[in-house]
């Protein structure tokens, strides 16, 4: 199974857009296939000090995908490669 990991924080309208998108996304792809996990940079001192400035961040089986905006097109694209 694939790992999609979205990093973001409270009250952050990109990070909500992000999860929107992420979820349209995965929704569209085999049940099963992608688990999603929401990790905040407000409750881990390390995720802050690592991402802080280009939230929200997507991670895909802990690797970069996208920051700051997700393409719907390209997540697509990277989770079907990543579940195939």
């Amino acid at each position: 199974m694939t790992t999609l990991t979205l990093i973001g924080k409270p009250d952050c309208h990109l990070c909500d857009v992000a999860r929107e998108i992420v979820e349209s996304v995965v929704a569209d792809l085999p049940e099963d296939s992608v688990e999603v996990e929401e990790r905040s940079i407000a409750d881990d001192p390390a995720l802050y000090e690592l991402w802080w400035e280009k939230i929200p961040v997507v991670l895909i089986d802990d690797r970069l995908h996208a920051h700051w905006r997700v393409s719907p097109d390209r997540l697509r694209e990277a989770l079907l490669a990543a579940t195939s």
